[in-house]
């Protein structure tokens, strides 16, 4: 299966959709902000392992503390998630903290700056 296959694709969005929902709804984790969004999953072709990019809106400590208890959760997530979607594999996942929001909101207020001159 290569790394762009429609399959892998598939793949992607119902392991994002399933990820979503579990940290949204199952987890009760005080450390995991309540601001956090998954963005983007890359399931490796051989499904052994994800990358998980996820955007947490707040301080950098709230960012670091939702990253560590993901982290801590991994094995609850893996195992709702091994329930839900029906994989040969359920693959080890990686959670990346993805700042491309706030880059984006400041690359867009330093526009509008030089606009406003």
């Amino acid at each position: 299966m290569r790394k762009n296959s429609i399959k892998n694709t598939r793949i992607n969005e119902e392991v994002l959709r399933e990820l979503s929902h579990i940290i949204r709804n199952e987890i009760k984790d005080p450390r995991i902000h309540m601001m956090t969004s998954v963005l983007r999953v890359e399931v490796a072709p051989d499904l052994k392992t994800a990358k998980v990019h996820i955007s947490v809106m707040g301080s950098e400590k709230e960012k670091d503390d939702t990253i560590e208890g993901l982290n801590s959760a991994e094995g609850f997530i893996r195992t709702r998630l091994a329930k839900t979607v029906n994989l040969r594999n359920t693959p080890r996942l990686i959670f990346i903290k993805d700042e491309s929001m706030e880059y984006a909101a400041h690359m867009s207020k330093l526009i509008d700056e030089v606009n406003s001159k």
